[in-house]
């Protein structure tokens, strides 16, 4: 018999998956992986604390639909559409929840701890957004003072920039603190590795279905064009950031590296989760106006921990833009949107300093250096240390939504320029 309702998830499910479980059967998110007895990346679905091979499962009872997930990335399944991917996680609701496919697909259930995540979407295009009111204020409190701490813009539209497809990489991948130019105190300019690296906690959102060049995106159809939502960390170099950012913006301290999480939650998994965003002055032009519209703003909390440690937890809640804002004004010059396009939140900040979510503020740039059980300062990221990411959401019934992991440790140094 079948426990799915009409309305979503029951609690109950034949894999024995913990209802408040964050990977339980409200979330369901989708990833790649492989382990010692497939080669091949494989599609997965994550089910608490193990994998259902969707490959394999879509062979033995999804067969019409098998080409979405037998080309070892999501790619085919962001780009067929709303339609199909609401048509999938049906399926994997009446998979889960009855027991008459439990002999089919127990087998197919592996270990989360026996695997390996792979990138999960081919990253067509990055932008980073700066939508973080606090974050923003924060920033130009550091950056400028005694000057108004928002650009003149800011209120007006969801700034942005273009980062590098090329350097988004899967979680746990190691981070190279990089080299760039940079202007010592004393004004002389050096070419040397980043002594400011830094984290920033960030949402992402995952694009499946194109867009037709020189038709933006409207609000209303936000849902139509995004798959999901990952986490991410869009690390900086603060020092070279500084020195290049004008007039054009940040390039080389940020493009070395962007960590995501290997799982992305479906947008349905968040449906409860949605949320007014804050109140808006002066109101955003019309392409941009939500006030009459489903509102997308996400209660999502972030935590960040530093070497184990939880340093910050920003709340996504308080975002000034909404995703949907960002991806209408991201098309609104006729842009066209590409599946497995990325763009992210910018770093998620809340009003009081346990809430921010970069090194920046929570060491107001060093001045006031962050302190660890252990002793230690940190005012930026040292060689060897390591941040990671989580995040949840509120999920029916009571239930928890998770949002995975991102994960990364700084290395050490990229090698210098070698000299003729």
């Amino acid at each position: 018999m079948s426990s799915a309702t009409a309305t979503g998830w029951s609690e109950t499910s034949w894999t024995g998956v913990a209802a408040n479980h964050p990977f339980g059967m409200h979330t369901l998110p989708y990833g790649v992986f492989t382990d010692a007895a497939r080669e091949q990346p494989r599609v997965g679905v994550a089910v608490g604390d193990a994998i259902l091979d969707l490959t394999a499962a879509a062979a033995a009872l999804l067969p019409e639909l098998l080409t979405l997930f037998g080309g070892g990335t999501l790619d085919a399944l962001l780009a067929a559409g709303r339609q199909t991917w609401t048509a999938v996680r049906a399926a994997l609701t009446e998979w889960l929840t009855d027991e008459q496919y439990a002999d089919v697909l127990a087998p197919l259930l592996v270990p989360a701890s026996g695997t390996t995540m792979r990138l999960p979407f081919t990253v067509a295009d990055y932008v980073d957004f700066y939508s973080c009111e606090q974050h923003a204020t924060n920033v130009g409190r550091i950056l400028r003072p005694g000057q108004p701490p928002l650009p003149a813009n800011w209120r007006h539209l969801p700034a942005g920039y273009h980062g590098r497809a090329g350097t988004v990489m899967i979680s746990g991948t190691p981070i190279c603190r990089p080299p760039g130019q940079r202007r010592l105190p004393d004004g002389t300019v050096t070419f040397a590795s980043s002594s400011a690296l830094d984290f920033e906690a960030e949402v992402g959102f995952v694009v499946g279905a194109s867009s037709t060049s020189g038709r933006p995106v409207p609000l209303t159809d936000f849902a139509d064009h995004v798959f999901g939502v990952c986490l991410v960390n869009d690390w900086s170099a603060r020092d070279i950031q500084a020195w290049e950012y004008l007039p054009l913006g940040p390039f080389l301290g940020k493009s070395f590296a962007t960590s995501i999480s290997p799982w992305v939650i479906p947008l349905d998994a968040l449906a409860v989760a949605r949320v007014r965003p804050p109140p808006r002055e002066p109101r955003p032009l019309p392409y941009l106006d939500d006030t009459h519209t489903e509102p997308w703003g996400l209660d999502i909390t972030l935590e960040v921990r530093l070497n184990d440690q939880l340093v910050s937890r920003p709340p996504f809640a308080g975002m000034y833009w909404t995703a949907a804002q960002q991806l209408a004004h991201l098309t609104s010059n006729g842009a066209r949107l590409r599946t497995g396009d990325l763009f992210a939140s910018g770093t998620v900040s809340g009003a009081a300093p346990e809430q921010r979510g970069s090194l920046l503020e929570l060491s107001w740039n060093g001045s006031s250096p962050l302190t660890l059980d252990d002793g230690a300062t940190r005012s930026y990221l040292a060689d060897g240390d390591e941040v990671s990411i989580t995040a949840t959401a509120p999920g029916p019934e009571g239930s928890t939504i998770g949002l995975g992991e991102v994960r990364g440790r700084v290395r050490g140094q990229v090698p210098a320029h070698v000299s003729a």
